[in-house]
């Protein structure tokens, strides 16, 4: 109890205390200090795993504005089909002046749509990019999520070997951190 009331806290968080208020053997005190650095590189971890995450969001927010304006863009071009269609007919219809006007008109949609076919294309394609980015970037996070949660686990096992003071337990606790430490920098590296 503290002078504020209530406080509590678990058997990790006492041999921590008595470790820093009495001192302590060198093994609690090494196992403490591991503990720490694998919480702060986890906690590191875990931030580059939410941000992987937003970009991947971020990425395919910006694929779906993209499939939309091609969408806008194909419709846009079957109305200039339809118009085209209906200039096309008019032709038939008409002579003269009249047929004339209406296949220039022909003319105009036909270069109109080739206009507006391209720029639909490339609303398409920066479309793909944007969904391939995303999918990167969500197995970038899959990668630090991994990281992280092994560095959970090698300070959970850390926390065991101090309550046990298992000295053997030291061998999960570095082969959960070292294997975290490869996936983080895996997910450093983009892998």
């Amino acid at each position: 109890m503290s002078g504020h009331g209530f406080h509590v806290h678990g058997p990790h968080d006492h041999e921590v205390e008595h470790v820093a208020q009495h001192g302590g053997d060198s093994f609690t005190s090494r196992v403490a200090v591991l503990t720490a650095i694998l919480s702060t590189v986890g906690a590191i971890f875990g931030y580059m795993g939410g941000h992987a995450q937003n970009l991947a969001l971020l990425y395919k927010n910006e694929a779906a504005i993209q499939k939309t304006s091609a969408s806008n863009q194909w419709n846009y071009y079957q109305a200039k089909s339809n118009k085209q269609n209906l200039a096309e007919l008019s032709v038939t219809l008409t002579t003269g002046e009249a047929q004339q006007k209406f296949s220039q008109a022909i003319e105009r949609y036909k270069k109109e749509k080739e206009e507006i076919k391209v720029d639909a294309e490339k609303l398409e394609a920066t479309a793909q990019a944007a969904d391939h980015q995303s999918e990167l970037e969500m197995h970038v996070h899959g990668r630090w999520a991994l990281a992280s949660t092994l560095l959970q686990i090698a300070i959970a096992l850390s926390a065991i070997t101090l309550l046990t003071r298992k000295r053997w337990m030291l061998g999960g606790v570095f082969s959960a951190a070292g294997i975290g430490l490869v996936f983080g920098v895996m997910g450093y590296l983009h892998l």
